[in-house]
């Protein structure tokens, strides 16, 4: 059987770049399709502020006239100069459990960094940290969140056998909601409330979250570049245009949660309902009846999905995460939830792994970013 490896050029090759995981993961309940209609929008340079700012290769794999397998390649220009690096990623990379087809689709695109001049290869990883990034090491028996990579469990060790080894790992805590809120956090809570420098925001309606999220997402922004969180660079407007058109339609207002230190925010998390199983479903399609499905599973779900936070520098080690987390937890409490997934959690990041540890929290899944010199 032949292989050829082709380059994405046209709409047609792009739907079936789009659509090829759909196939590939046929019959595995865990994995979650994405939303079509954003990925439309997401492969689109002219709606992507992402492309502007990134070298970028889409391949498709072909045998015998059928695509098996695809994978992207980025250099995210900006984020090399911010950090002074020199590195390529891979992303998106899916292929049936064809050893041939993986190893030409990785070595296409290592070829093709290495004609950039760049000097190190990470992945898998998007653009940026809001993209799905690492693949699962372990959890494999639990479904993906809406953020999240869901891959083959021989997936990592044939990266491994390419030459790759470690370059972050993520934890991903299962937090039980409490009955109870713990006395530490309702004695912190009313400590931070009595001293009246900080003001809890919370929101009603997405109407009232839209004017925030410019304010947020530069907040985020100072937070993590501050903090050097792995593979971040900053936002600029029209990135941070593109993630509110991108988040703020699905967003639940009773799940986000701000702190504001005069007419500054200096403080943020933002959680989801788990509406997986309502992705599922609709297979990934909004219509004809794709979104009552998806709708029904934010109702219904017993999960919340914790997405971003952040602390601004100066007001970290106060009780703010506290003072947030406390009225996340009342509002999970009263929408029926009995567990919290934390989302990614750097390994190296002892501190927040250890509030989550401190509330009950315990590891159920485990992503790995994989790293080579070129």
């Amino acid at each position: 059987m032949s292989l050829d490896i082709r380059p994405v050029v046209t709409k047609k090759d792009l739907r079936t770049f789009i659509y090829l995981p759909e196939k590939i993961h046929a019959g595995q309940p865990q994995w979650t399709p994405p939303i079509y209609v954003d990925e439309w929008t997401y492969f689109n340079p002219k709606k992507n502020r992402a492309f502007a700012i990134c070298d970028t290769l889409m391949l498709l794999a072909w045998k015998d006239g059928k695509p098996v397998g695809r994978i992207m390649g980025i250099i995210n220009r900006r984020f090399n100069e911010h950090r002074k690096e020199n590195i390529a990623r891979f992303a998106l990379l899916e292929t049936y459990e064809d050893r041939e087809v993986f190893q030409a689709l990785v070595r296409r695109v290592e070829d093709w960094a290495r004609e950039k001049k760049t000097t190190r290869i990470i992945g898998p990883y998007g653009f940026s940290d809001q993209d799905p990034e690492g693949w699962m090491i372990e959890g494999f028996e639990h479904h993906a969140t809406i953020a999240t990579y869901y891959n083959f469990e021989w997936m990592p060790k044939w990266i491994e056998a390419e030459g790759y080894g470690k370059d972050a790992d993520y934890f991903v805590y299962k937090l039980p909601v409490p009955k109870e809120l713990p006395e530490f956090y309702k004695k912190i809570f009313e400590r931070i409330k009595r001293r009246g420098q900080y003001e809890l925001v919370e929101f009603a309606s997405r109407k009232e979250i839209k004017p925030c999220v410019h304010p947020i997402l530069s907040l985020m922004n100072d937070c993590y570049v501050n903090s050097n969180i792995y593979g971040y660079h900053p936002l600029d407007e029209q990135e941070m245009d593109d993630l509110a058109k991108r988040y703020l339609p699905v967003l639940d207002p009773r799940f986000v949660k701000a702190v504001k230190k005069g007419p500054d925010f200096v403080a943020f998390i933002i959680g989801m309902p788990d509406m997986t199983a309502g992705i599922r479903k609709a297979r990934g399609k909004l219509f004809p009846f794709g979104l009552f499905h998806i709708l029904r599973a934010a109702k219904k779900t017993k999960q919340l999905d914790l997405m971003l936070g952040g602390v601004r520098e100066d007001c970290q080690g106060l009780g703010l995460d506290v003072f947030m987390g406390t009225r996340m937890i009342a509002s999970a409490q009263a929408a029926g939830y009995e567990i919290m997934d934390t989302h990614h959690e750097l390994e190296v990041n002892v501190k927040v792994r250890g509030e989550m540890e401190k509330m009950g929290g315990v590891v159920y899944k485990k992503f790995r970013v994989f790293t080579k010199t070129l």
